[in-house]
């Protein structure tokens, strides 16, 4: 029986209690935990005598020998793309997976929670919930509620500070200046009355590349499969990860590409290193410690004395790369050859490029980084100030970071280019037509959000002893959203038969306004849903509305509710909502911004057959559907992702009747905000969240 943490000593645990001790183990993760029963236990428990807990006995030795030599120490912060801070989160990931039940996992971690550093920790932590079969159902705090200094500006973390100082009194004129709202205990602050800034054109879609969901989207994709995370043990080799992780970076080009032809910008182009980068980046990111991540001015040049030899090493591993596709295969260095010819190759390409299976990937990955890494300063090897490429969580900030993907997906797509276009027959599926498509009106709008900041600030003494905040402060932000809408789908079939429906939205008219052929945007597509469908003979109305769209989730609770609702075991997890919470794409993100008088898009809908026995020999679709990591349609179907949009399209073979596409129009509208903390003036003038006016 595996046991949990009480107030007074070990009780038996269910899902509540677990429930309760992830939340309290990730509370206030920057200071000591103010629970006694997590400290006792840190304090009596001994990691060195309880090697034969583990189901593999040495990777204690492997992660003591390393704690004892000097980890990275407490204060500092843990850098997720860091190669030495990952190497030891590895090991510490390893205590957590091997644990050999819920109790001696529940040592570990209070053993490790008062010992090594926070960051690390809840990498570690985190990346176990993902993996282990045990901690199925059991949600975790939003990661922008765990460590709240990635994902709001730095003038609100300091605002924060100062009420926390002065308990929430502060001079009239400041609080009205900074729009800051006491209403008993719930301090909220306004994150957008202070500092509005511009470097380049690309600042317009700053409401979009640090929208905290998308960001905590990014951060969950390479928790779902971390590039180290590589052999049997884990359950994810017989899964499409090299796939999904390449699929992953095309869909959120081709949704950054449809958030710019919004504001009337071009696509981006793939980064060139001997180019000078004319965009700048100012994450306005302040860590824990008191130090800013470093601004990259305009017109910064990447390439310089210092940095030439690692340019050349990404190019040699580029040339190698672009080489084993052209030749349809790659050899590694301990003599193996990756075959790279036939269309379920591309999962053995993604995992070269994505994973540790091929060192070079990483590296590549790494090296990449290290030229956007500026104005950097290490006194020892330890200390480490972060830039916004650095981190999983703060890389989309960074204009640089898009082109960069952008660039490492070429590949992706030279292999896609060297396979045969897909035939009529390909395309097809006899007796099945798709008489029509249609949607319900598509509109988007800006609102508010609170997001809960209070683990960014410390517990006094008197909170400590009362084991919570006296505030809960709550950084108020303006985001993008819509209104839920319907898409309906009319398909007629001759017999009854299961078909695979995927709907994709993407452009009608480049920035030019001049109609797209379907092979200037087939990349430009976003697959916004991808369903199973059992078809019955003769005619069939589907609707589908985009709150229940496959993969899309809505906003995640807050951590406070889920510790009232645990305590008094009133939660069920719903495990459509934890799979959901894991890896889900925002709904509200499902649309771009689209314009006053209507952006006009396209709507494609396509039906397929059942696929199976198309991909790797290695891919297991049972495994994917009992781990409930199928994102798309990996879980029930084993068609290329993106299909059938992959590959270069021959025009002339390509529509059939199984497919249908329409034109929407995507309408933004303006909504009135909340009038108890924002003058009429500012109400109408709620379009300054997307800094329209800062390049006038």
């Amino acid at each position: 029986m595996s046991f949990v943490i009480g107030k007074d000593k070990l009780q038996p645990a269910s899902m509540e209690t677990k429930q309760q001790v992830v939340l309290r183990l990730l509370d206030h993760i920057l200071q000591p935990s103010v629970f006694e029963d997590v400290r006792s236990v840190a304090n009596t428990w001994r990691l060195e005598q309880n090697q034969q807990a583990f189901l593999k006995p040495d990777v204690v030795d492997d992660f003591l020998e390393l704690y004892q030599s000097g980890m990275l120490p407490r204060a500092e912060v843990f850098v997720d793309k860091n190669y030495k801070y990952v190497q030891e989160a590895i090991k510490v990931f390893h205590l957590f997976y091997y644990a050999k039940d819920w109790d001696v996992f529940l040592n570990v971690a209070c053993w490790l929670r008062e010992r090594i550093n926070p960051g690390m920790f809840v990498y570690a932590f985190t990346a176990c919930m993902f993996h282990h079969p045990e901690d199925r159902g059991i949600l975790l705090p939003a990661p922008y509620e765990i460590y709240p200094y990635l994902f709001v500006n730095s003038d609100v973390i300091n605002k924060a500070f100062i009420l926390k100082m002065t308990n929430a009194q502060v001079e009239t004129a400041f609080s009205d200046y900074w729009k800051i709202k006491t209403e008993k205990n719930v301090v909220s602050i306004d994150s957008r009355t202070t500092l509005r800034y511009t470097l380049s054109v690309d600042d317009v879609l700053s409401y979009f590349t640090e929208d905290i969901d998308l960001n905590t989207y990014v951060f969950y994709s390479h928790m779902l499969y971390p590039y180290w995370l590589t052999g049997e043990g884990y359950g994810v080799e017989k899964e499409r990860r090299g796939e999904v992780v390449m699929y992953t970076g095309q869909q959120l080009l081709a949704r950054l590409r449809l958030e710019r032809l919004s504001h009337g910008m071009r696509d981006i182009q793939p980064i060139s290193w001997d180019e000078t980068l004319k965009t700048g980046c100012w994450p306005k990111i302040r860590l824990h410690t008191g130090d800013e991540m470093p601004a990259r001015s305009n017109d910064t040049k990447i390439v310089h004395e210092y940095t030439e030899k690692t340019k050349e090493a990404i190019e040699d591993f580029e040339k190698l790369l672009h080489l084993a596709v052209i030749k349809g295969q790659y050899e590694l260095r301990d003599g193996t050859v990756v075959p790279l010819r036939k269309p379920q190759d591309v999962e053995n390409l993604g995992r070269l490029l994505g994973t540790t299976q091929n060192p070079g990937g990483a590296y590549s990955t790494n090296l990449s980084k290290k030229l956007l890494t500026y104005a950097t300063y290490n006194i020892n090897k330890h200390t480490y100030v972060p830039t916004a490429t650095d981190m999983y969580s703060t890389s989309l900030r960074d204009p640089a970071f898009w082109r960069i993907l952008k660039r490492k997906l070429e590949v992706v797509q030279l292999f896609k280019n060297q396979l045969p276009k897909y035939t009529r027959e390909e395309f097809n599926f006899p007796g099945v037509k798709v008489e029509g498509v249609s949607t319900t009106e598509l509109i988007t709008f800006i609102d508010t959000y609170d997001m809960d900041i209070t683990n960014a600030v410390y517990l006094n003494e008197t909170e400590v002893r009362n084991k919570k905040a006296d505030f809960l402060f709550v950084a108020r932000q303006r985001r993008l959203n819509n209104h839920p809408f319907k898409v309906t789908i009319a398909v007629s079939s001759v017999k009854p038969v299961d078909a695979v429906v995927r709907v994709f939205l993407g452009p009608k008219y480049d920035v030019m306004g001049r109609i797209t052929d379907v092979n200037d945007k087939r990349l430009d597509m976003i697959e916004i849903d991808t369903f199973l469908y059992k078809l019955k003979s003769g005619k069939n109305s589907i609707v589908r509305n985009s709150t229940e769209f496959q993969g899309v989730i809505e906003d995640r609770p807050w951590t406070r509710p889920m510790w009232d609702a645990s305590v008094k075991g009133a939660s069920k997890i719903d495990e459509n909502w934890w799979w959901k919470s894991r890896m889900g794409f925002p709904r509200r993100l499902l649309l771009p911004l689209g314009t006053t008088g209507g952006m006009e898009l396209q709507l494609f809908v396509v039906v397929t057959p059942v696929h199976t026995g198309y991909n790797l020999p290695i891919v297991d679709m049972h495994v994917i559907n009992e781990r409930r990591s199928g994102r798309w349609s990996t879980g029930f179907d084993e068609m290329p992702l993106g299909f059938p949009f992959d590959r270069v399209i021959d025009t002339t073979q390509f529509f059939t009747d199984n497919m249908k596409c329409v034109d929407v129009l995507v309408y933004h509208k303006e909504v009135e905000l909340p009038k108890d903390w924002e003058t009429t003036a500012e109400r109408r003038d709620d379009l300054s969240v997307l800094d329209k006016d800062l390049l006038v």
